[in-house]
């Protein structure tokens, strides 16, 4: 059996299947066809053991550990961890040298040399300084006409809370 298994990279090549010998299947279908047969055939895939190295290689279970020690492909794969056994050793020797350069700031420092208020929207700011431009008051200014603006307070009633007739109207107002 396991000279079907040799040259399994030509993807044209006839492979018999493990689980049908009446079934001959190209090598690129293989995997795929392995998975509907296994379905198709449970009596036989409890019989067989799968190669931990090449789920291609299907194996009776009496077999699997004499498989194990001479498969072909547990070269490849211990290659492949020896590879990156030596990339990690290489990555560990190779520390970074960075260091964080020196900090210049002081956040809380800036926070109390500060001289300026904080801006606050709406609010008016005297300035306790004896400059000619400590006695102009910031006021926030807008170009709009009384009507349009904002009412600064609202009132401590609402109208349509407090008035009954207005309730009605505009309950029917809604329903119209």
């Amino acid at each position: 059996m396991e000279e079907t298994y040799t040259d399994s990279l030509d993807p044209e090549k006839l492979l018999q299947c493990p689980y049908d010998k009446n079934h001959q299947i190209r090598a690129c279908r293989f995997p795929y066809h392995l998975i509907k047969c296994r379905k198709n055939h449970p009596d036989v895939a409890s019989k067989l053991a799968t190669c931990p190295f090449n789920a291609r290689h299907q194996v009776p279970r009496a077999e699997i550990s004499h498989h194990i020690s001479s498969c072909d492909d547990r070269s490849c794969i211990e290659q492949d961890v020896v590879n990156q056994t030596r990339s990690l050793r290489q990555e560990t020797l190779a520390e970074s040298t960075w260091q964080c350069p020196p900090c210049d700031e002081d956040w809380d420092k800036d926070l109390w040399e500060q001289t300026s208020t904080p801006f606050v929207w709406g609010t008016t700011h005297y300035s306790d300084n004896n400059s000619p431009a400590s006695n102009i008051v910031t006021e926030h200014k807008n170009n709009l006409a009384s009507g349009m603006r904002v009412p600064k307070s609202l009132p401590y009633v609402l109208p349509w809370k407090n008035n009954s007739d207005s309730l009605d109207f505009s309950l029917c107002y809604c329903l119209s």
